[in-house]
């Protein structure tokens, strides 16, 4: 599936696919430098963005022109899935934490060379972040699922959305999580979320 397909088929913009493609070349040039990521080539860098793409409409759906989004994405590494949501949705405040000077380096070139003037990096731990007011906070194989959610959940608004990936069905998460199927790579992943209630009331 190329990156015009899975934009069409997720119903996001296709001219997205440029500014997309700017961020796999600064990637794939970085990524000879420094360890971003295992992902090579063109292709296998493509597959990780197709299925960052997957978190993006979940993303879109929190955003309202009254009060623009915060989002917080922890163990950014190479910006996936964090660069990837700045791009598609430019009116988001995305907070990147990377504690890796080299990875953060990284975030703050490509917040530059690709005009993201909506993404903050910041070389910074979870624990040492003061903030825990976002929309939502998401993550990509930097923790454990469960402890992600667990941590995730600490950092959001009340009514606030925590985010991660499955990569294999899971029976040890919250009852109270939401699964998203997606096909990736001839396998099937979900997008799980993790809505932290709106008030006491709304509690188990």
């Amino acid at each position: 599936m190329t990156l015009v397909d899975a934009l069409i088929a997720l119903g996001l913009p296709p001219t997205l696919d440029a500014p997309l493609s700017a961020f796999a070349r600064l990637f794939l040039k970085w990524n000879q430098r420094i360890n971003l990521s295992s992902a090579r080539t063109e292709q296998e860098l493509q597959d990780h963005l197709v299925d960052c793409l997957h978190l993006v409409p979940h993303l879109r759906a929190l955003a309202a022109p009254s009060h623009p989004p915060r989002f917080l994405d922890v163990g950014s590494g190479g910006g996936l899935p964090a660069v990837i949501a700045a791009i598609c949705l430019p009116a988001a405040h995305i907070t990147a934490l990377e504690p890796i000077h080299k990875k953060h380096a990284f975030l703050r070139t490509a917040a530059r060379e690709l005009a993201l003037p909506g993404f903050e990096p910041r070389a910074e731990r979870l624990e040492d972040h003061a903030r825990s007011d976002y929309t939502a906070a998401m993550s990509r194989a930097t923790f454990d699922l469960a402890d992600w959610l667990r941590l995730g959940i600490t950092r959001v608004e009340p009514g606030g959305v925590v985010f991660g990936f499955e990569a294999a069905l899971r029976s040890d998460l919250p009852s109270s999580i939401r699964r998203h199927p997606y096909a990736y790579l001839g396998k099937t992943r979900a997008i799980v979320a993790l809505q932290r209630p709106s008030s006491p009331a709304d509690s188990p």
